[in-house]
């Protein structure tokens, strides 16, 4: 691109609420010798490095190249917990043009490349959240002062988001710490806490926050020494030794296929920018790193993970109320039912602060509990390596007991009994009565119907639904089910605690099977129904990992339980009727004892270490259809993902959520929808409404393959989807 073309482009980069230039970075002179460079934008609360900041930076940058009494340059942020919070993601998404990324890039780089020039000490004082771009300014510099705080997280995560560092992370932080350690930094993602960052080598000093500005300028001026961290014989050994590199880029190389099935292209174009890092030039090294930035920039994969970033940290904003005040803080937590659901949110809840109260009827699962609590806060000890007294308030904050006693106390009750409407509705009766009228009575509930729960509660403005998913700690979505009288503080003082255990809450109207078992079951039954028709376990299995998905449906239903998929069955059947009419598959292996992973034998038998297909489940097929049809991985995929997509559409029609952002956000935390992909409508629209109209009208036109009438009524195409078929548009609202 020429100049003008490029100062054009950039322009329209730039904030629309940008402050004059200057405005961004401040230079401070607290002693003869020694300048601060301050990252201080007035138009941002923390500091973005967007076009207004790094133009003020060069600026700056510049006028201390002048200055022929300089000695040293400290710099930081406004407050020591506020540095920066990297590059700016709303400019990352409007390229769309492969040369203008590669300027970009380049525009980085150089001026990063100003700072790490001066010719004098270069100290970065840095605390608070310090990711990507911000971290790799932090590197330009001769030493890294860390705040040592809770909120202080330092690392490059630009795989996660479909980019790789593209301002000089994937060249100066191997130079820093070593090939092996940076990749493992940098394929992973991982933002590191402050202890952990000096470890690893990431920053030279911690300090308390109060101290940072004070020890970086000692550092700075040499009144204090700060040994940088050192590879020593390794460097020669491993870092630039061509074997030890091969060896190490075919093993990383193995094990990010194995991850990622090459559905992501950013970990496979760093792997050789880390690993020729130390033996090319600097200047050469960033040039690759421009190019290789400029390519993933612009790619779908990119633009999706971007976009389920923004759409997750949009969901923070349920914290607070219409009115943008802050909801209601629930500090202490109470979970009736100690079974795994219960036992994992009252375990999750004690580690995130929450004192907690996990009840049950019978001592023997409290028992089981608390002793799994322990193991798991040691564990999560170890890995965090934290020191004694976390690990000891984790512990503590957890109490246990027979009956609804000492509940009382609780701002809110997570009810997770066993998933009969009898059960709830008599936990949740002796529950208003014991509790005060403004503490909050949640249920677990994956299908039954809040607003049922709530009919004979007093005040049932205060029952709502706070599903979590199976195993607590890994799934990151939680569903806010707001019922039909339960309040908007209720609902965003839920959604505030979901968020405070580290989930992401998606709101949701209380339908059966609310949003992600809704769409989950006809996927998993058209999965059954496509074994009964003669497709193997393996291949139905294999088509969906290769799709994206985590695992297979078959696999899915095994791991979450024959007896629980088929109880849901029923639910969605009883309400949706025909269009969730379930296959007799799975009635006919509980008959038979085939329970999934729980017992150990469902479609797959499950030992210790392997599992295999089970020999024995294909004698619970129906006899064979003389019908001869091509089952081809794209039918396979076809009538796995159009059931699911058309049911989507009957949900955004029903508005059980707010839009199609939250639905996809709800798909890919929830059901493990590829992220990449950007959520399941997101992946709809890159087909286009008329393409899965048109695969939709070929299932129901297609012979009787899957042992149902013709033209199955969840085949039959939403209106939503007709007209946007013949308006040619999307679920987001753009032309296809």
């Amino acid at each position: 691109m020429n100049p003008a073309t490029v100062n054009q482009a950039f322009e329209a980069l730039m904030p629309a609420d940008a402050p004059p230039a200057g405005a961004c970075v401040r230079i401070e002179r607290p002693e003869p010798g020694l300048a601060r460079l301050v990252l201080d934008p007035p138009h941002r609360r923390l500091a973005v490095l967007d076009l207004a900041l790094m133009r003020d930076l060069e600026r700056a940058i510049e006028v201390l190249a002048s200055d022929n009494g300089l000695r040293a340059v400290v710099i930081c942020g406004r407050e020591p917990t506020s540095f920066a919070a990297g590059a700016d993601l709303e400019s990352l998404v409007q390229v769309q043009d492969a040369a203008l990324a590669l300027e970009l890039g380049r525009y980085g780089q150089g001026i990063f490349q100003k700072l790490a020039r001066l010719p004098v000490f270069k100290v970065a004082a840095v605390g608070g959240p310090v990711p990507g771009g911000a971290f790799e300014l932090a590197l330009a510099c001769d030493r890294i002062v860390l705040a040592d705080h809770p909120s202080t997280k330092i690392g490059l995560p630009e795989v996660l988001l479909g980019i790789l560092p593209g301002w000089g992370g994937s060249q100066r932080l191997p130079r820093r710490i070593g090939v092996p350690a940076a990749l493992d930094a940098i394929l992973s993602g991982r933002l590191f806490d402050p202890r952990r960052a000096l470890r690893a080598g990431l920053v030279d000093r911690l300090t308390w926050p109060e101290y940072l500005l004070r020890v970086a300028g000692d550092i700075a001026m040499g009144r204090t020494r700060c040994t940088p961290y050192e590879r020593g014989a390794w460097t020669w050994i491993v870092d630039r030794n061509p074997l030890a590199r091969a060896v190490i880029r075919r093993k990383v190389t193995e094990q990010v296929m194995a991850k990622t099935r090459g559905h992501y292209p950013a970990p496979l174009a760093v792997i050789p920018l880390i690993l020729e890092a130390p033996s090319v030039k600097l200047e050469q090294g960033l040039e690759r790193e421009a190019a290789a930035l400029s390519t993933l920039m612009v790619s779908p994969q990119c633009k999706n993970l971007v976009r389920i970033f923004r759409l997750s940290e949009d969901a923070k904003r349920l914290s607070k109320l219409p009115d943008g005040r802050e909801a209601r803080e629930l500090t202490s937590l109470g979970v009736v039912g100690a079974g795994v659901m219960g036992a994992g949110v009252a375990t999750l809840a004690a580690q995130k602060g929450l004192w907690t109260r996990l009840s049950d009827v019978v001592r023997a699962p409290l028992d089981k509990a608390l002793h799994a609590h322990r193991a798991a806060v040691a564990k999560d000890a170890r890995r965090k390596r934290s020191p004694a007294h976390e690990r000891n308030g984790a512990i503590d904050r957890l109490a246990v007991g027979e009956g609804l006693k000492g509940l009382s106390a609780c701002d809110v009750v997570i009810e997770a009994v066993a998933e009969r409407m009898d059960a709830k509705l008599s936990v949740f009766g002796e529950l208003a009565r014991r509790l005060p009228a403004d503490a909050i009575l949640a249920t677990n509930t994956s299908s039954l119907s809040v607003d049922a729960i709530a009919a004979e509660i007093p005040s049932p403005e205060r029952v709502v639904g706070m599903h979590f998913f199976n195993p607590v700690p890994q799934m990151p979505l939680v569903e806010v089910v707001r019922g039909a009288q339960t309040s908007t503080e209720v609902v965003h003082a839920v959604a505030r605690l979901a968020l405070k255990l580290g989930k992401t809450p998606v709101i949701t109207a209380d339908r059966a099977g609310f949003v992600v078992n809704r769409l989950l079951a006809p996927y998993l039954d058209e999965a059954a129904r496509l074994f009964e028709a003669g497709v193997e376990v393996e291949r139905i299995d294999r088509i969906a990992r290769d799709f994206g998905l985590p695992m297979g449906p078959l696999e899915l239903l095994d791991e979450v339980g024959l007896d629980i998929a088929a109880h849901a069955a029923e639910s969605l059947e009883a309400a949706f009727g025909e269009r969730m009419q379930a296959s007799e598959l799975l009635k006919r292996m509980l008959a038979a004892g085939l329970r999934g992973k729980k017992s150990g034998r469902g479609f797959y038998v499950h030992g210790k270490q392997t599992r295999q297909v089970n020999p024995d489940i294909a004698r619970l097929r129906p006899a064979p259809s003389s019908v001869v049809t091509d089952y081809s991985e794209q039918v396979i995929l076809d009538y796995l993902s159009m059931a699911m997509l058309n049911e989507a559409a009957l949900l955004l029609e029903e508005q059980v959520v707010d839009g199609p952002r939250e639905l996809d956000l709800a798909t890919v935390f929830g059901m493990g929808f590829p992220p990449f992909r950007g959520g399941l409508l997101r992946w709809a629209d890159s087909l286009g409404a008329r393409d899965v109209l048109g695969r939709l009208q070929r299932i129901c036109g297609a012979p009787d393959i899957l042992a149902r009438t013709n033209g199955s009524a969840r085949f039959k195409p939403a209106p939503r989807l007709r007209a946007m078929a013949e308006a040619n548009t999307s679920f987001h609202g753009e032309k296809s």
